[in-house]
């Protein structure tokens, strides 16, 4: 068997870092030699948690200090996109989780460094390696629903702290120069990742958000995002004020001829003849698509492919639909698409 691949970690203040870690300690493609965050109580946890090897202080000191393979990136959207630029730099692949950064402008220098480089960039979507929505989305991409003209997903908890979210984490989650902005960037990007993948990139967007029921933070709490194109239009919804899960984490792809709606465990096909739907029997996901960290070293060490909700096209185009959203929450008016300004590699 080939000898593993030697991974760094660039930042561990996102919550998401640990299941990704364990995902990885668990593989025999890869294994974890190297973090870098400057938090003493995270420094610990990883040592305790992972078979790391050696621990920094500094990014720039752990990239120039370590002979590496690939990178992962779990710091806040600023952060992680400037050390995925950098990693980038150095010739080395990178796993970046969603969003890909806290503006468009920030993604667009991560897929420049990426294109240049000509390494990997992969954005982690947790609900990508749902067997439901990767079931749902080989469905429309087949055609079993008809030409796809609408998707609709909502994304909604009672907010961070309320969900148990570390304090590292929420930090910079309630930080709008961190994060991007508030429930707006954390859980629309959600929906606008799903639309970049299935319908590509609106002709317009418009948002509304608010604080509608927390006063502990200035950012909104709740975020409503509408995507327009020209023969379709799609639905993001955000909340951290939201009580229970009901409504929550559901995905829909409204087709011509059928429905189909995603849950994490379940995916439902509604059709003329079955109204109310049912239930679809969802295949075992191909390994090299079972996690993250499957779909991220077997795409470097065997050349599979990359989930394409992972892809970083699809995530940049998801955080332009984003950063049109902000503008029009801001404004008040429609925001056109593409935001007024040129890259070459999309």
């Amino acid at each position: 068997m080939a000898e593993e691949l030697k991974i760094g970690v660039l930042g561990l203040t996102h919550d998401h870092a640990w299941g990704n870690l364990a995902e990885l300690e668990a593989s025999d493609l890869g294994r974890l030699v190297a973090a870098a965050d400057p938090n003493a109580e995270l420094q610990d946890k990883v040592r305790a948690d992972t078979s790391c090897e050696r621990v920094y202080d500094d990014p720039e000191e752990m990239l120039s200090s370590e002979t590496l393979d690939a990178v992962y990136v779990f710091g806040d959207n600023l952060n992680g996109a400037v050390g995925t630029a950098m990693a980038l730099a150095t010739d080395l692949p990178v796993l970046v989780e969603k969003p890909m950064a806290s503006t468009v402008a920030l993604a667009d220098v991560m897929l420049q460094a990426s294109r240049e480089s000509d390494r990997t960039l992969m954005i982690n979507w947790p609900f990508a390696w749902w067997p439901s929505m990767q079931q749902a989305l080989a469905m429309a991409e087949a055609g079993d629903i008809g030409r796809v003209f609408s998707t609709r997903y909502r994304s909604a908890h009672n907010g961070p702290r309320a969900l148990g979210c570390s304090e590292y984490f929420c930090e910079w989650l309630y930080d709008s120069e961190l994060n991007g902005a508030g429930a707006l960037m954390d859980y629309c990007c959600y929906g606008a990742a799903l639309a970049a993948a299935v319908l590509g990139r609106p002709s317009t967007v418009t948002g509304v958000s608010n604080r509608l029921v927390h006063d502990f933070s200035p950012q909104e709490d709740n975020a409503i995002l509408l995507l327009n194109y020209p023969d379709a239009m799609s639905v993001t919804e955000a909340s951290w004020s939201q009580i229970g899960h009901v409504t929550s984490y559901v995905g829909v792809l409204y087709g011509t001829t059928g429905t189909l709606q995603i849950t994490s465990d379940r995916l439902l096909l509604a059709t003329e003849e079955h109204d109310m739907g049912v239930e679809v029997d969802l295949p075992p996901v191909p390994d090299h698509w079972s996690s993250a960290t499957a779909c991220f070293l077997n795409h470097l060490v065997n050349g599979t492919d990359i989930i394409p909700l992972c892809t970083d096209t699809v995530g940049r185009n998801a955080q332009e639909i984003l950063q049109a959203g902000l503008e029009s929450c801001h404004t008040g008016k429609a925001v056109s698409l593409p935001l007024p300004f040129l890259n070459p590699y999309v």
